[in-house]
């Protein structure tokens, strides 16, 4: 954090910094305890999943109260944390705009504020020294070197105790967001309707108690494990392996295989070279759910100013090598 950094927040939020829920150094204990939580519940609630299910098929239910829920997080994610309020690609109306930043905040991987701060500092000092979840700056030499830089950017950066991004720096402007405030500070109580949700879909659909508790360990637990990996996988798969063709002086890749599942938010080396664009994918072949859905909201009316990157524009970045 800046020096003075509390109170220049504390004069834009009208609280200190730690009542709006920011960090000013390097992450608490408790901080750090909580994100260590959320990386291994989910893994041991899907062990236990697999366990329970061992020579059973999961039922239907709990196949669709995951898959909605799945849908419905990584959204808030990849289009609202992501594209709408960290890079501004497209704008939005209001009760849409608070919606994906509480169904993002269901994902379980930071308040908005927190999201925001880091993916804007991820792109200011994109794999240097600064870059919170960079596989290069902290890899090693040898198979096991690159393992370490991986593990680094996949989940190891959320509990190695690094210095939080400040948000004064990184997300002024939503600083003075009223309902992202807000929604930033219930964070705990929206993760909580996160896995309300479920457990209630469950009972609705099975009509058991014992049907929310299996929706809750599906469309809650395990949910939030799959969406967390496939999310980090971007981090990390992103900067080490997959293809490039932009001039850009950081190392990240498009990963194809990954685009379906992150909604198309693993053309991440389309993005590093057009960070502002709503259209990830940038070819028709590029898969980009969620460049498609931003198109059709905007021919509802419901986006506007959405940001396109010109045929010349990515003509005058392509360079020839492929490297990885």
């Amino acid at each position: 954090m800046t020096e003075g950094g509390s109170p220049a927040i504390e004069a834009l939020t009208g609280r200190s910094a730690e009542a709006a829920g920011f960090s000013l150094g390097p992450l608490t204990f408790s901080e750090r305890a909580f994100n260590l939580a959320a990386v291994t519940i989910p893994f041991a609630a899907v062990v236990g999943a697999v366990w329970l299910t061992w020579n059973e098929l999961v039922s239907w239910s709990d196949l669709a109260v995951l898959a909605v829920m799945y849908v419905a997080t990584a959204l808030g994610v990849a289009m609202g944390f992501h594209r709408l309020l960290t890079h501004r690609s497209f704008e939005t109306r209001p009760f849409i705009r608070s919606g994906l930043a509480v169904l993002g905040s269901m994902a379980v991987e930071g308040p908005p504020l927190v999201w925001v701060a880091d993916h804007r500092r991820h792109h200011a000092f994109a794999d240097e020294d600064g870059d919170p979840h960079s596989p290069h700056t902290h890899a090693g030499p040898g198979v096991l070197g690159q393992l370490r830089g991986l593990w680094h950017a996949h989940a190891g950066w959320l509990v190695d105790g690094h210095k939080a991004s400040d948000p004064l720096r990184y997300a002024k402007d939503l600083l003075r967001d009223r309902a992202i405030l807000r929604i930033s500070r219930l964070f705990l109580p929206i993760v909580a309707l996160g896995l309300a949700i479920p457990f209630a879909l469950g009972v609705a659909l099975t009509g058991r108690l014992s049907g929310g508790l299996t929706a809750l360990l599906w469309g809650g637990l395990v949910r939030i494990f799959l969406l967390h990996h496939v999310t980090w996988s971007v981090n990390s798969l992103g900067h080490w392996h997959g293809r490039r063709r932009f001039d850009t002086k950081d190392r990240s890749t498009n990963v194809w295989w990954l685009a379906p599942i992150t909604f198309g938010d693993s053309w991440h080396h389309n993005h590093h070279a057009f960070p502002r664009s709503a259209s990830h994918g940038l070819r028709r072949r590029e898969l980009d759910l969620i460049g498609l859905l931003v198109r059709g909201m905007e021919r509802v009316g419901l986006a506007w100013n959405v940001v396109r990157i010109a045929p010349d524009e990515q003509r005058s970045k392509l360079v020839l090598s492929r490297g990885p």
